[in-house]
Formats: structure tokens, sequence, C-alpha cells
């Protein structure tokens, strides 16, 4: 059994795994990226890292910090902190990129840091767009790039591969943004949820590399861990390029010397590669299309959202995603000569300061300023909910970046579509959705094709000393699927230091189900449904449910951020889907009834040695832990693992 290319590239950057020799998806391992990227969170990465004890920073060229998000601040807290972090960089010589430079996955691209084959981290969720250029790019929490600044390597779990085979070649006027809503759109159903996603085909090869930026970075919305493409002819050519554009020390990192090999031997996937699923998208059938509202998961062809006039408010062109030098000139081709409809305003900001200087020796920059757009500085601002510009309350709004969830631009009362750069100018000229023209829309049927699990022989797990090797406690059962991070650790609390843990574990799912604190206690198994923890990244949904003594979570699957945090405060959790879809069946008659929180009264053992859970008369396989979670949950976290030496 061949490996996909995100198993080759975490063996090339193993430092700790499961004992046989080849990795595969599943495995829990140890590894050691050539970068780490933190923006404005480098602040709180700091001050974990500080609270290590460590000597040092173990590898100073690991880290690269780049300040993007709320640069439009300019209140005197906010200055320090950006001094503060300009400081820790100097003193230890880390690459710094100060406000202004641009946006930091830009950054991380443009100026070498990221290579083909090469695993490269961020503690920002976008961190997928490193993929556009053959590299593993995937993002991780603050803790994890707090413990790659004092140890250099940090742990993850070998997601699943979906490949997704692009056919065709994409017609004029069709963008990569185009491509990445409509797979948004299609499959929505969890087909890539927490994967790795390996894009391949003539489609792919036919792509520009702004295209591949664009889709690669938007496969994080998609669900997806991982957004992959081959290095081809494309991406050493625009290597080369950079090489030439950085001169001096920066370049470096893209010597001759460093692309050649990588060039004459670059890292794929096996032909007998296992894959989770594959996808198949004509690009040649596809058309321009809108995401939204308040959601990616929702698209509209563009000749049908033309057709209801559908009123904006306020347009951008900004973002990591569609914010580079052909996207600036796509949307000047559309406004050029032309005013931006009154009552609308539209918002510029480009990738970087170089893609900016790019803009404006190209003249695109100067057209849309004509046309009436606000510049803003290069950097997240509005995409993030920050600075000049944001959603208000009633307003619709259309833009080129990456999210539209409720309240990510501004308002939660307000509505937020997204689109490609060109639809987005054509729309601030009109005053509603629209494109530069029109369109004959054509359907596309989804092509998904699931493949079972491989089949593996059974693995005896190692049971490290001091690890209990069997661990038993009475069945809690939630059995919603999504449940997310709020349900269970409620915001009303998320940012309340005062918080004990027994108050903790008080309030504990009150947001689900306001009855299971009294009904779990210590000792107990709670097992969940598909996507545990899902939502946004608080690490409390984690240490609350430690609080209340609960001894060990199972779930059918896991949001990795939940995950994450989970291993890295030492609480111990197992994926069995097929434990979940039995209790389903034997509990179908609470669950229809609505319990949100059933408690059947029998015991459930998990044997780590065999790999077996077991409850009432079943056994069920699980995979072996593998040490490097056993030592997080001995050691009670990441962070008391380092301090330990």
């Amino acid at each position: 059994m061949g490996q996909t290319v995100v198993e080759r590239i975490v063996e090339r950057h193993l430092d700790g795994g499961p004992p046989r020799k080849r990795v595969r998806a599943g495995d829990f391992v140890t590894v050691r990226p050539r970068h780490v990227m933190t923006h404005d969170n480098t602040a709180a990465v700091m001050k974990k890292f500080l609270s290590l004890g460590v000597p040092d920073v173990h590898d100073p060229r690991q880290p690269v910090f780049t300040l993007d998000h709320d640069i439009q601040n300019t209140s005197e807290a906010n200055l320090a902190k950006y001094r503060s972090i300009e400081a820790f960089a100097a003193g230890r010589g880390i690459d710094f990129h100060p406000a202004g430079s641009g946006i930091g996955h830009q950054l991380m691209v443009e100026r070498g840091y990221v290579l083909p084959g090469s695993l490269v981290v961020a503690s920002d969720s976008h961190s997928n767009m490193y993929g556009a250029v053959g590299a593993l790019g995937t993002p991780v929490v603050r803790t994890d790039a707090a413990a790659v600044w004092a140890t250099g390597k940090f742990w993850w779990q070998v997601p699943r591969t979906v490949q997704v085979v692009l056919e065709g070649a994409l017609p004029g006027g069709v963008t990569g943004k185009d491509v990445i809503v409509a797979l948004c759109g299609l499959y929505n159903q969890g087909e890539v949820l927490n994967a790795a996603v390996e894009f391949a085909g003539p489609g792919a090869a036919s792509l520009s590399m702004d295209e591949r930026l664009t889709i690669a970075n938007m496969t994080t919305e998609w669900g997806a861990l991982v957004g992959w493409f081959p290095a081809d002819e494309t991406t050493f050519a625009y290597l080369r390029a950079r090489r030439k554009r950085l001169g001096g020390p920066a370049a470096e990192r893209l010597s001759e010397e460093t692309l050649t090999p990588l060039e004459r031997d670059p890292v794929g996937p096996d032909p007998d590669a296992a894959y989770a699923g594959r996808i198949r998208l004509d690009l040649g059938n596809l058309t321009p299309h809108v995401s939204g509202p308040d959601s990616v998961q929702v698209m509209t062809p563009l000749g049908e959202m033309a057709a209801r006039r559908l009123a904006i408010r306020k347009a951008y062109i900004v973002s990591c995603v569609n914010s580079r030098a052909s996207d600036l000139e796509g949307a000047a081709r559309v406004v050029r000569g032309k005013k931006v409809a009154e009552g609308v305003e539209l918002y510029v900001a480009a990738a970087s300061k170089e893609v900016e200087d790019d803009a404006r020796a190209s003249g695109a920059w100067d057209a849309l300023l004509a046309a009436g757009a606000r510049p803003l500085p290069p950097g997240c601002g509005p995409c993030i909910g920050l600075g000049a510009g944001l959603l208000e309350p009633g307003e619709v709004g259309i833009s080129a970046t990456n999210r539209n969830f409720k309240g990510r631009m501004g308002s939660r009362e307000a509505r937020c579509y997204l689109a490609s750069p060109e639809v987005v100018a054509a729309s601030a000229l009109a005053g509603y959705i629209t494109g530069p023209r029109s369109w004959v829309d054509r359907k596309q049927e989804p092509r998904f094709e699931a493949f079972p699990p491989p089949i593996r022989e059974p693995e005896t797990g190692e049971v490290l000393e001091g690890f209990p090797p069997l661990i038993e406690g009475r069945l809690v059962f939630l059995p919603a699927d999504n449940l997310n991070t709020d349900g269970i650790y409620g915001k009303d609390y998320t940012y309340r230091e005062d918080m004990s843990p027994e108050d903790m574990a008080r309030v504990v799912m009150e947001n689900y189900d306001p009855s299971f604190a009294g009904k779990a206690r210590e000792g107990d198994v709670v097992v969940g449904g598909c996507n545990f923890g899902t939502g946004s990244s608080r690490e409390q949904a984690a240490t609350a449910l430690l609080a209340k003594g609960i001894r060990l979570l199972v779930a059918a699957s896991f949001s990795q951020t939940y995950l994450r945090n989970a291993f890295n405060n030492g609480f111990l959790c197992l994926e069995c889907p097929d434990l979940v879809e039995a209790l389903r069946t034997e509990l179908a008659r609470e669950i229809a009834a609505g319990e949100k929180t059933i408690v059947p009264g029998d015991l459930l053992a998990v044997d780590f040695a065999s790999g077996t859970l077991r409850f009432r008369d079943r056994t069920f396989t699980v995979p072996p832990l593998g040490r490097v979670p056993q030592e997080l949950v001995l050691a009670g976290g990441v962070e008391n693992l380092i301090r330990k030496g």
C-alpha cells in the first residue's frame, strides 16, 4: 500500500512516531517544521513560551513574525504590543516583518520561506495556502507554536486524504475563486472535513500560481486541514522569478542549489496511494458563482444572482485569498474609466507592500482609486472585522475574502457574499451583485467516490510506563453531531479569568444541555458524535470536561483544533465511529425522545494494549494510541512535557 503525498512529506520531517517504518493516516507523530509563522498573536505565543522556562528559542531560523491583523489600530496599547514583538525578534535573530509589509501567508510564499516538499505551519487557519507551491501547510494552535519555539517540533495526527481531480481548463472570465466556491458548494456534506485535499489532473496543471494560491487558501473554509498542489513547471518558474525579485539574503532561500534537486525529484503521492475518497470537477464547464450569505456551503450561479439585483452597501477586494497583483489588475480592468455606484463603498488592500507597488506600477491601483475605491494598508483589516469599512447592521456586502460567517466582517445583522475580485468590482459599479458580463449558467453534478479504509494488519499498541493499560467508566452519550465549542463551554465564561475548575465543571455543556452537569460524574467516559468540538478554538471546551472529572472522551470524529487543545492539556480522546453508530441504534428510543445526555448505566472499557473497546456484549477496534499522545496525557499536557525536558 503506497503513501499519499501528506504521508510522504510527514515522513521526511518525522521526529517521532509509530514503530513501523511507514507513516499512514491516523498516526500520531512528532514533526519538525521548516518554519512556523505567527502574526499579531505572536504576543500571546510569547507569553506561553516565556512560561515554559526554557533557556531560549530552540532554532531562531524556524519562527517568522508578521504583523498583519490589526495594523490600522494606532492605539498606544497596540503599538506597545508591536514594539514588544519586534524587540523579542531582534534579541533572538528571528525574522520580523513589521506592520505594512503584508499579510503573513502572502509573505511566507512571496519571500521564499515555503518550498515544495517542506512542512510549514502557522498559528492561523489559512496556512493551507502553502500547499499551492507543493508544501504541506497546516494550522497549529498557539500552544503548538510556543512548543516549536521551545523544542523545534510539535505533534500532529496525520489526516486521511481526498484526491480532487481537476479536468479541462477554466474558460475565460472564470477564476480560481470560482473553482473553490464551486467545490465548497457542491461538496458540503463533510466529504473533506479534517482531511488533506490533494489536487491532481490536467486541470490542476493548467492553473496559474495565483489561482492555486486562492484555491489552496480556501480549502480551509471547505473544512480541510491541507490543500496541496503538485510542484511543476509553473511552480518552479514562479520560485525562480521570486528569487530574482528578492535579491540579497532572502534570495538564498530559493537558491539554485536548493531548487534544482526539488525539481529533479519532486515529492508526490505513490501510484498506489490509499485515498479516503475522490472528487472530480470539470473546469471547462465551470461558470462564476457567489457564496452566501453567511456560509461558504451555499452557492448561487452568478447569472441567477445578477437577476435578483440584490443591492449592496459595501464591497471588498482585500485579504490573503484574493488581493495579489492579478486580482487587483482583474478588478481594475472592470472599473477602468467608470465610477463606483452612489451609496456603495469599495475597499481595496493589497496582500503585501510589494503587490501594492506592482499594482501602482501597472496602473491598476490608480484605476481602482480613480473609480472611487478607498485604499487600506496591506493587511487583514475588514476581513477579520478590524479597522475601517466594517459592515453595519442591515447592510449587504460582497467580498473577495475567504469567510462570510455572521459577524466576521462587522455586524451579525449584516449579510455577506463572497465572489471573485472581478465580480466584486462589477457589483460595486452596479450597486447590486452582478458580473462584468452575462453568463449562461451550467449545472455541475457532484462526483464523489468514497473508498473503504484499507485493510491493515492488527497492531499491538505500546503502553508507556505509568499510562493505564485499561480505562473503564460509565458511558455518557451525547448523540449530537457537530457539537460546537460554544455548546461545550459558553462564550459568557470564555474570557472570564475568575472561573475556578469547580466553576468550569458546573457550567460545562450548559449551552448544549443544562442537565449534563447534574447527570455526569467523575470517572465517566463521554461519547460524542461526528466532528465533536467544531467552532472556535477556546481551550476551555477541553479543560472544562477535565475539570468535571471526565476520564476519556470518545467520538465518531473530532474537530482537529479541539483534538489539539485536548491533548495539549492532557485530555485523552479516541475516535471510534463504529461505537457511535451502534449507540445510535441501541439508544434510538432515547434519541427520538430528544434526550441530549443519555446515561444508560453501562460501563465502557478501553484496552490500549490490544486496541479494543468494549461496551455491553460488543467489542470494537480502536487504533493504537501511540507514544506521542500517551506522553502528553502522562505529563498533563504539552507545556508540562516541555518543562520536564
